[in-house]
Protein backbone atom coordinates (compact mmCIF):
# COMPACT_ATOMS: atom_id res chain seq x y z
CA UNK A 1 0.00 0.00 0.00
CA UNK A 2 1.26 3.44 -0.90
CA UNK A 3 1.85 5.74 2.05
CA UNK A 4 0.76 9.32 1.50
CA UNK A 5 2.99 11.83 3.29
CA UNK A 6 1.59 14.98 4.89
CA UNK A 7 0.53 17.08 1.93
CA UNK A 8 -1.66 20.13 1.43
CA UNK A 9 -5.31 19.96 0.52
CA UNK A 10 -4.49 21.17 -2.99
CA UNK A 11 -1.90 18.40 -3.39
CA UNK A 12 -4.41 15.85 -2.10
CA UNK A 13 -7.03 16.99 -4.60
CA UNK A 14 -4.49 16.89 -7.43
CA UNK A 15 -3.54 13.36 -6.38
CA UNK A 16 -7.19 12.26 -6.40
CA UNK A 17 -7.74 13.87 -9.80
CA UNK A 18 -4.65 12.08 -11.16
CA UNK A 19 -5.83 8.72 -9.81
CA UNK A 20 -9.25 9.20 -11.41
CA UNK A 21 -7.70 10.29 -14.71
CA UNK A 22 -5.58 7.11 -14.76
CA UNK A 23 -8.69 4.97 -14.11
CA UNK A 24 -10.40 6.79 -16.97
CA UNK A 25 -7.39 6.13 -19.22
CA UNK A 26 -7.90 2.37 -18.79
CA UNK A 27 -11.65 2.66 -19.43
CA UNK A 28 -11.02 4.59 -22.65
CA UNK A 29 -8.35 2.07 -23.71
CA UNK A 30 -10.88 -0.78 -23.42
CA UNK A 31 -13.61 1.14 -25.26
CA UNK A 32 -11.40 2.36 -28.12
CA UNK A 33 -9.78 -1.05 -28.59
CA UNK A 34 -13.11 -2.89 -28.55
CA UNK A 35 -14.67 -0.35 -30.94
CA UNK A 36 -11.69 -0.44 -33.33
CA UNK A 37 -11.18 3.33 -33.00
CA UNK A 38 -7.45 3.24 -33.77
CA UNK A 39 -6.95 7.04 -33.86
CA UNK A 40 -8.48 7.47 -30.41
CA UNK A 41 -6.54 4.44 -29.13
CA UNK A 42 -3.21 5.82 -30.35
CA UNK A 43 -3.99 9.15 -28.67
CA UNK A 44 -3.79 7.32 -25.32
CA UNK A 45 -0.08 6.52 -25.85
CA UNK A 46 3.05 8.65 -25.79
CA UNK A 47 4.80 9.09 -29.15
CA UNK A 48 7.38 6.47 -28.09
CA UNK A 49 4.78 4.23 -26.43
CA UNK A 50 4.87 0.45 -26.53
CA UNK A 51 2.38 -2.40 -26.35
CA UNK A 52 3.96 -5.52 -24.88
CA UNK A 53 1.65 -8.51 -25.25
CA UNK A 54 0.62 -10.59 -28.25
CA UNK A 55 3.37 -8.70 -30.06
CA UNK A 56 5.71 -5.86 -29.09
CA UNK A 57 5.10 -2.90 -31.39
CA UNK A 58 6.86 0.35 -30.49
CA UNK A 59 5.70 3.80 -31.50
CA UNK A 60 2.26 4.79 -32.68
CA UNK A 61 2.69 3.68 -36.31
CA UNK A 62 3.72 0.13 -35.34
CA UNK A 63 1.03 -0.10 -32.65
CA UNK A 64 -1.69 1.11 -35.00
CA UNK A 65 -0.66 -1.48 -37.60
CA UNK A 66 -0.63 -4.23 -34.95
CA UNK A 67 -4.04 -3.41 -33.45
CA UNK A 68 -5.68 -2.84 -36.85
CA UNK A 69 -4.28 -6.21 -37.98
CA UNK A 70 -5.78 -8.29 -35.16
CA UNK A 71 -8.84 -9.23 -37.24
CA UNK A 72 -6.66 -10.49 -40.10
CA UNK A 73 -4.97 -12.76 -37.54
CA UNK A 74 -8.33 -14.26 -36.54
CA UNK A 75 -9.13 -12.15 -33.45
CA UNK A 76 -12.22 -10.48 -34.88
CA UNK A 77 -14.23 -9.37 -31.83
CA UNK A 78 -13.30 -8.74 -28.21
CA UNK A 79 -14.59 -7.13 -25.04
CA UNK A 80 -12.01 -6.01 -22.47
CA UNK A 81 -12.95 -5.86 -18.79
CA UNK A 82 -10.37 -4.53 -16.34
CA UNK A 83 -10.69 -5.03 -12.58
CA UNK A 84 -8.73 -4.88 -9.32
CA UNK A 85 -6.79 -1.79 -10.36
CA UNK A 86 -3.79 -0.79 -8.23
CA UNK A 87 -2.12 2.54 -8.98
CA UNK A 88 1.29 3.47 -7.57
CA UNK A 89 1.46 7.19 -8.22
CA UNK A 90 4.76 9.07 -8.07
CA UNK A 91 4.38 12.62 -9.31
CA UNK A 92 3.90 12.60 -13.09
CA UNK A 93 4.59 8.86 -13.37
CA UNK A 94 2.65 5.82 -12.23
CA UNK A 95 2.64 2.05 -12.40
CA UNK A 96 -0.79 0.52 -12.87
CA UNK A 97 -1.57 -3.14 -12.23
CA UNK A 98 -4.94 -4.70 -13.06
CA UNK A 99 -6.64 -7.92 -14.09
CA UNK A 100 -8.05 -8.56 -17.58
CA UNK A 101 -11.09 -10.67 -18.42
CA UNK A 102 -11.63 -10.85 -22.19
CA UNK A 103 -14.38 -12.77 -23.94
CA UNK A 104 -13.64 -12.72 -27.65
CA UNK A 105 -14.11 -14.41 -31.01
CA UNK A 106 -11.07 -16.12 -32.51
CA UNK A 107 -11.24 -17.80 -35.91
CA UNK A 108 -15.04 -17.60 -35.76
CA UNK A 109 -15.33 -19.41 -32.41
CA UNK A 110 -16.11 -17.99 -28.96
CA UNK A 111 -12.98 -17.74 -26.86
CA UNK A 112 -11.95 -16.48 -23.45
CA UNK A 113 -8.78 -14.95 -22.08
CA UNK A 114 -7.60 -13.72 -18.70
CA UNK A 115 -4.41 -12.00 -17.72
CA UNK A 116 -2.72 -9.16 -15.93
CA UNK A 117 -1.79 -5.70 -17.09
CA UNK A 118 1.26 -3.88 -15.78
CA UNK A 119 1.39 -0.42 -17.29
CA UNK A 120 3.76 2.52 -17.09
CA UNK A 121 1.86 5.79 -17.47
CA UNK A 122 3.14 9.35 -17.58
CA UNK A 123 1.55 12.76 -17.45
CA UNK A 124 2.33 14.68 -20.66
CA UNK A 125 1.01 18.22 -21.15
CA UNK A 126 -1.50 17.65 -18.34
CA UNK A 127 -2.83 14.33 -19.74
CA UNK A 128 -2.06 10.80 -18.59
CA UNK A 129 -0.82 8.48 -21.35
CA UNK A 130 0.63 5.02 -21.62
CA UNK A 131 4.37 4.77 -22.01
CA UNK A 132 4.17 0.95 -21.85
CA UNK A 133 1.02 -1.17 -21.77
CA UNK A 134 1.96 -4.74 -20.96
CA UNK A 135 -0.33 -7.76 -20.76
CA UNK A 136 0.59 -11.23 -19.56
CA UNK A 137 -2.00 -14.00 -19.97
CA UNK A 138 -3.09 -16.75 -17.60
CA UNK A 139 -4.99 -18.49 -20.42
CA UNK A 140 -6.39 -17.74 -23.88
CA UNK A 141 -8.41 -20.25 -25.88
CA UNK A 142 -11.74 -21.56 -27.21
CA UNK A 143 -14.58 -21.33 -24.73
CA UNK A 144 -15.63 -24.93 -25.47
CA UNK A 145 -12.25 -26.17 -24.14
CA UNK A 146 -12.72 -24.33 -20.86
CA UNK A 147 -9.81 -22.66 -19.15
CA UNK A 148 -6.98 -23.31 -16.80
CA UNK A 149 -3.65 -21.73 -15.95
CA UNK A 150 -1.34 -21.83 -18.99
CA UNK A 151 -3.96 -23.27 -21.36
CA UNK A 152 -3.38 -21.53 -24.70
CA UNK A 153 -4.80 -22.04 -28.16
CA UNK A 154 -3.24 -18.80 -29.36
CA UNK A 155 0.55 -19.10 -29.66
CA UNK A 156 1.17 -15.36 -29.33
CA UNK A 157 -0.71 -15.45 -26.00
CA UNK A 158 1.48 -18.35 -24.83
CA UNK A 159 4.56 -16.22 -25.49
CA UNK A 160 2.98 -13.50 -23.32
CA UNK A 161 2.10 -15.85 -20.44
CA UNK A 162 2.18 -14.78 -16.80
CA UNK A 163 4.31 -17.83 -16.11
CA UNK A 164 5.98 -19.44 -19.14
Amino acid sequence: MTTIPDITLTERITRLEDLEAIRSLDARYCRHLDDGDWDALMDLFTDDGEFDGLSHPRGKAEMREFFAGLAAGGLTTFWHFITNMEIDLDGDRATVRSFLWQPCVTDGAPAIAAGRYTDEVVKVDGRWRYRVKQVRFHFFGPLEQGWDENLFALETARRAAVRP
